[in-house]
């Protein structure tokens, strides 16, 4: 490229602004850049120099500055006060600083050299300011890209005009991909690093889920609907919870469209994942109940203290309110920001038996004063015999004395709760051993241990029939020999 003196140089400069998507401004500082290293080449790094792009020429001007004096001393830095007036400034005066224009014609391979090195440098430095201040601002939004190649486990991804990066960590278990595929990720970061900006994309995030949804459902991007909450395990379930500004749309409705048509569009780019859509409610004992859909829930025993909840559900639902592995709770847990108890009913009614047991210690009290308990949140022995006095004191019949009594009575029953149930546990692995054993024996081929013992018993009566036959034998040679000698 000329630098100097061509009536193309704005055309170039204007050519490569378009192509590389560069401000103009940029490429010519690079240009003077240039200029000013080449002269410190040619000249000596001593020397000062400034350059200026002339855009009516279209070239590059460079200018050595020199102090107006009496009498020279120093010729590359110094001018005499006849010539200055004469060439450059009729006003100058002994002191101050001339610009003087250099001749760049004689650069030659130094300045093309000089500048192709910094004009690429700063066009590379543009670019990635530039791709960096993109992607700054789609933060937060999902993007769609090819993957090229894998490193250490994370993918490659080629977002057009830069590449990203989906780590591990943000991958979904069991989404697997070559190169070629497209992948569609949300990008939760970008920040510079010395190789250009990184952007950091993400799968495995609630974002991503949210994001989906909001893309999908015209109400949320319309912010008519909003989705209060989310929870989220990757490739397996998740949960969100809506809320609606207008009370003529439904919020789960509009989440899950025309014969499902919006949900399974989500479910379909998370590749199957599971989503329950359940509706938002301040009233934080019916919003418990919906985040653990599909499970019904019969009775909720709240501990606003503690921020916790004991939920009782019928004992057919129990597996499905705790969900496999536990993960339909978790969910529901990450959803309500509270800590949630599944129990069955018959758990509480055994739990109930046992306080009402603990209280019974004072005349009067039973079933009704135990119901109450579990009404104040003590659903436990435990629970019974750590509580307040204060507690204790608020049901009819009980003072200091009898609450004492209760809570007495309440840590003795534990230790014999405990001792029961560390011996069912006991019987319950001998009966396994036992089970062991005899599948063990079976499959060594020998009778089972009921068919022995059946056997055994058989022969034992076998054998117990024929002495008592014996027996009746010699009993009836003995009568003979009686009746021989008188006949």
């Amino acid at each position: 490229m000329m630098l100097g003196g061509s009536g193309n140089l704005k055309r170039e400069i204007d050519q490569i602004a378009k192509d590389k998507g560069i401000d103009t401004n940029e490429i010519i500082a690079a240009l003077e850049e240039a200029m000013v290293q080449a002269a410190h080449k040619r000249h000596g790094a001593d020397r000062e120099f400034e350059a200026r792009y002339n855009d009516e020429l279209g070239e590059i001007e460079i200018f050595e500055f020199r102090e107006v004096v009496d009498e020279i001393t120093d010729s590359t830095r110094q001018i005499l006060v006849g010539p200055a007036r004469a060439d450059f400034d009729p006003d100058a005066e002994v002191g101050d600083e001339i610009g003087v224009k250099l001749d760049t014609t004689s650069f030659g391979r130094i300045l093309a050299q000089t500048a192709k090195q910094v004009i690429i440098q700063r066009i590379r430095d543009a670019e990635r300011d530039n791709t960096f201040d993109e992607y700054s601002d789609r933060k937060g939004e999902i993007v769609n890209g090819i993957v090229r190649r894998f490193e250490k486990g994370s993918l490659v991804i080629d977002l057009g005009r830069a590449e990203a990066v989906l780590p591990p960590k943000e991958q979904v278990p069991r989404e697997n991909y070559r190169p070629g595929d497209r992948v569609r990720a949300y990008v939760s970061a970008v920040t510079k690093a010395t190789k250009g900006p990184q952007i950091v994309l993400s799968r495995a995030c609630i974002e991503m889920l949210t994001k989906l949804f909001e893309q999908e459902v015209p109400e949320i991007y319309e912010r008519i609907v909003t989705i209060e909450s989310a929870a989220r395990e990757p490739g397996g379930r998740s949960k969100i919870a809506v809320s609606s500004r207008d009370t003529d749309v439904d919020p789960v409705g509009a989440c899950v469209g025309m014969k499902g048509s919006r949900v399974q569009a989500v479910v379909q780019e998370l590749r199957g994942e599971r989503i329950d859509i359940v509706p938002w409610s301040a009233d934080a004992a019916r919003y418990v109940c919906s985040a653990l859909s599909p499970a019904q829930v019969s009775k909720v025993i709240i501990d606003e203290e503690t921020q916790s909840m004991d939920v009782i559900v019928p004992d057919d639902q129990l597996s499905l309110a705790i969900g496999r592995r536990g993960q339909n709770v978790r969910l529901a847990v990450q959803l309500t920001n509270w800590r949630i108890d599944i129990k069955s009913e018959t758990k509480m009614r055994e739990i109930a038996h046992w306080l009402s047991e603990a209280v019974s210690v004072v005349d009067g009290l039973g079933d009704p004063e135990a119901e109450l308990l579990l009404q104040q949140g003590v659903t436990s022995l435990e629970d019974l015999s750590g509580c307040s006095d204060e507690l204790l004191l608020q049901f009819p019949g009980i003072d200091e004395v009898s609450s004492a009594s209760i809570k007495q009575h309440a840590a003795e029953l534990i230790l014999r709760r405990d001792s029961e149930e560390e011996q069912a546990r006991i019987d319950a692995a001998a009966a396994d051993e036992a089970e062991r054993e005899e599948a063990a024996r079976v499959a060594a081929g020998g009778a089972p241990a009921e068919a022995e013992a059946e056997a055994e018993a058989e022969a034992e009566e076998a054998e117990a029939e024929a002495e008592a036959a014996a027996d009746e034998a010699d009993e009836g040679d003995a009568a003979s020999e009686t009746e021989s000698p008188s006949a």
